[in-house]
């Protein structure tokens, strides 16, 4: 029987493994000695010395989740959270050091910068190693830079903001990111200015016993508009590496966002990120994401929609091998008159893959006239695999309209024999099925996201992915 081919890309390229060279790697474990030491490599600004040494007394006081997937293997005593490689941060390209250069060439960032980007931000291991945006931008006011770079040259912006949105309070993760972060991205679009091409940052991991804990800080002003990609990607290891980033999300009054996300971790990755955003009255935001790789992904982006009129859309895809247990959703908090959500959530699973949706919608007391609709759906490939939705819908007032669909099933066996008869193969078929199952998720990407999405769920398919 024909396996589904693929032709435009090999997992290879995401398990590029460069040697494991560093100018500086922090000790394994978590004391507010490494901390103090972390600190003092960065160069911190004593406010910033402080929070990071106050979030790692929360983060020694909070337990684990007692909800989502066991995370007990996770042993903060081997791994390393702080690693600076060999190279500081260029402007650039040609003086970014030649095997780190090769990977991100191989991942394709320079070519994504030259045709369809308007910034591009390239994070190895703990720092950002490359930043650049269009001379256009600079000029209309637009920020675009690390996060090292902001708190020294936007410290009021920064200290303004920086975990206010996600408190360190939120959960044991968040602690321990706000003790341990190190680069990310930084953007502030002044009030009224559109940026009508993406900005992109890409995060790569490359040190085995390891986390990543990138800390991404976006403002988008009063009438403003930007579309933001993050990319995501690890090699694989015999051992657990970490990746506990944070976004933070600030949508002013009649401003727009849209934050796509392809994140492909590999398969020794523990992802336990935190992604939240605050929108203002008729301010919208758009989130777009899709989960691959990764052994435990716990993953929940987060609207909190505080003024009159704010909207939020989620179209998520997730898809589980051998080995691994997602659980991802979308949370969405009405705080007033006339908001609107809707969401869009897919999960497919395979081999023994477990997929879960794990949701809440509130709307309060005082979110009158708002709407809600959730739905979710999940395919399974096999009878080993797993699937489970779990919502939370949690209304607080009657003036409302909101709907909640789900569905579980499996490829039909009748659509596979129509297919068939038309002369593909059972493989081709059911990857057929498949892509047609995620196309509402890759036709919100822009064009190169979606062809990469749809080659990874070819690979998932082939089994060739981790």
């Amino acid at each position: 029987m024909a396996k589904t081919k693929v032709n435009d890309i090999n997992r290879n390229i995401y398990d590029i493994k460069n040697k494991d060279e560093y100018d500086f790697k922090i000790q394994k474990g978590l004391t507010p000695e490494i901390i103090e030491e972390i600190s003092k490599q960065k160069n911190d600004p004593d406010w910033m010395r402080e929070f990071r040494l106050k979030a790692l007394e929360v983060y020694n006081k909070l337990e684990l989740p007692t909800w989502g997937p066991d995370i007990s293997e996770l042993n903060m005593d081997e791994i390393a959270t702080y690693v600076r490689p060999k190279t500081k941060l260029n402007t650039s390209w040609d003086d970014v050091p030649e095997d780190i250069k090769n990977t991100f060439d191989k991942l394709g960032i320079p070519e994504a910068e030259k045709t369809s980007l308007a910034g591009v931000g390239a994070q190895y291991d703990s720092e950002v190693v490359y930043h650049s945006m269009k001379e256009e931008l600079i000029k209309q006011g637009v920020v675009y830079t690390d996060m090292e770079t902001a708190v020294r040259e936007y410290p009021d912006l920064v200290k303004e903001h920086f975990m206010k949105c996600v408190p360190v309070t939120d959960h044991k993760f968040v602690a321990l990111h706000g003790a341990v972060w190190s680069g990310g991205s930084f953007v502030y679009v002044p009030k009224g200015v559109k940026v009508d091409i993406p900005l992109q940052s890409y995060f790569r991991l490359n040190s085995p016993e390891s986390g990543q804990f990138e800390h991404t800080l976006i403002i988008v002003d009063e009438g403003a508009s930007l579309h933001f990609i993050e990319g995501c990607s690890a090699p694989k290891y015999n051992k657990v590496n970490l990746h506990a980033g944070c976004v933070e999300l600030y949508v002013k009054e009649n401003a727009y966002l849209r934050y796509s996300t392809i994140e492909n971790w590999s398969k020794n990755m523990l992802n336990l990120n935190t992604k939240k955003a605050i929108v203002e009255r008729n301010a919208q935001i758009d989130w777009v994401t899709g989960s691959f790789g990764s052994k435990i992904s716990m993953l929940y982006p987060m609207s909190i929609l505080n003024g009159e009129g704010a909207k939020t859309e989620y179209t998520g895809i997730s898809f589980a091998g051998a080995g691994q247990n997602l659980d991802t959703g979308f949370k969405v908090i009405h705080n007033a008159q006339n908001t609107s959500s809707v969401v869009n959530s897919k999960s497919i699973s395979k081999n023994g893959g477990k997929c879960t949706y794990r949701s809440l919608v509130r709307i309060n007391e005082n979110a009158k006239n708002s709407k809600s609709s959730v739905s979710c759906e999940s395919l399974m490939l096999d009878d080993i695999s797993v699937s489970d939705t779990i919502p939370v819908n949690d209304i607080r007032n009657d003036e409302v309209e909101f709907s909640h669909e789900a569905k579980i099933g499996k490829i039909s066996d009748k659509a596979i024999f129509y297919l068939m008869s038309r002369g593909l193969s059972e493989e081709d078929a059911k990857a057929m099925i498949v892509r047609g199952f995620a196309y509402p998720i890759s036709k919100e990407l822009p064009v190169e996201y979606a062809v990469e999405m749809n080659n990874l769920i070819n690979l998932e398919l082939e089994g060739a992915i981790g």
